[in-house]
């Protein structure tokens, strides 16, 4: 009865402040995070753990293309806005952010590749059977693959899964879309955790 009555308070806000012209950004906390309960309740997100998700948001965008092939089109530019930058930019980071968003997080929010690698919340992969909780990848934690032209991480994703020598991933920007993807865990130099705190 309490939830029933939260979501009514939280609708009627929501509801108020249209009809006012304040618009959604002027909503407080509490009333975003209302409104943003009521758009994931389609994608069965009540009650699920935070990774999960997060996982589910970006799965609902698998498929999701550019218009024309230049880091454009009306999704692809809902993500790049988020991170503040317009259509024509490489989105790859700023699809993880608007992911984490979307379940509520305030960070990730850059769309520079590296900047989602603080060193506070990076880790690699073990290279021994010494696993510790650091190296081994979670789910929803952001993975991250080195371009030795560019020598920085130039492009990062999601894990969605491990499969023996594989991490399967939601990725944005790949082939123009966001798609599943399955990469060797060699080929992954860095991850982060976002979720836990240390």
């Amino acid at each position: 009865m309490a939830t029933m009555y939260s979501l009514f308070l939280g609708i009627l806000s929501l509801a108020l402040c249209l009809l006012m012209g304040t618009g959604h950004r002027d909503l407080t906390a509490a009333a975003q995070r209302e409104a943003l309960a009521l758009r994931h309740n389609g994608l069965g997100l009540a009650g699920l753990p935070l990774r999960q998700q997060i996982m589910r948001i970006a799965a609902g965008e698998l498929g999701v293309r550019e218009l024309s092939g230049n880091n454009d089109g009306e999704r692809v530019e809902a993500y790049l806005r988020y991170t503040h930058l317009g259509k024509g930019h490489a989105w790859c980071a700023a699809f993880v952010s608007w992911c984490y968003a979307q379940a509520g997080q305030a960070q990730p929010r850059n769309p520079w590749s590296p900047a989602l690698f603080p060193q506070a919340r990076r880790y690699t992969l073990a290279r021994d059977n010494c696993a510790t909780a650091q190296s081994v990848p979670a789910l929803a934690d952001v993975f991250g693959i080195y371009s030795a032209s560019a020598k920085r991480i130039n492009h990062v994703g999601l894990v969605n899964g491990l499969s023996h020598a594989y991490i399967l991933s939601i990725e944005g920007n790949v082939d123009n879309r966001v798609q599943a993807k399955r990469r060797l865990k060699s080929s992954i130099a860095v991850f982060a955790n976002w979720i836990d705190k240390y």
